[in-house]
């Protein structure tokens, strides 16, 4: 069974992600898989684009997670989307000395539900895990994580708004 991490950077994947390999569980990060795939990359963004079609196509499932910002776009079994508060993004990101229009970017991606999004395009809600980072550490998020995996906690998505943030231009 493949599980996709996914979420919007800073959302605590990477953290998160290494948890759960240093619990025992298979985790390939998709930054390692995406190499021969760039097509070119985007200074102003200060990013690589990826022929993610191409990428999705040619991945080979594996039996374990994948983590990553695009994992939800691949055939998995189970996703979840890491979510965190907008004002708690824009502090997370602001050590990674990113320009401060990908800060904006990336916060008002997650404002606008854009991962989530995609991620129900092209799977069901019952196999979909929206989980807030905003207050958790990594060890609780990886306890949920193994739960949805296992069947232990059920699928649950849409119920995270943060269009007052938005609103805010926080």
């Amino acid at each position: 069974m493949m599980t996709g991490v996914t979420g919007t950077p800073g959302t605590g994947k990477t953290s998160i992600a290494a948890e759960l390999a240093q619990r025992g569980h298979r985790v390939v990060r998709l930054t390692d898989t995406v190499k021969p795939y760039i097509i070119e990359e985007d200074h102003c963004r200060e990013t690589l684009v990826v022929d993610v079609d191409r990428w999705a196509a040619e991945f080979k499932p594996v039996d374990g997670i994948v983590e990553g910002h695009l994992a939800h776009l691949l055939s998995c079994d189970r996703v979840v989307v890491l979510r965190c508060r907008p004002d708690v993004l824009r502090e997370r990101l602001a050590p990674r000395d990113y320009p401060s229009e990908k800060v904006a970017e990336n916060v008002e991606a997650e404002a606008l539900d854009v991962i989530l999004i995609e991620t129900l395009e092209g799977h069901p809600d019952e196999h979909v895990l929206e989980l807030d980072t905003t207050h958790l550490n990594v060890g609780e998020c990886a306890d949920r994580i193994e739960r949805f995996i296992r069947g232990e906690l059920p699928a649950s998505c849409g119920s995270i708004d943060w269009t007052d943030y938005l609103e805010l231009g926080t």
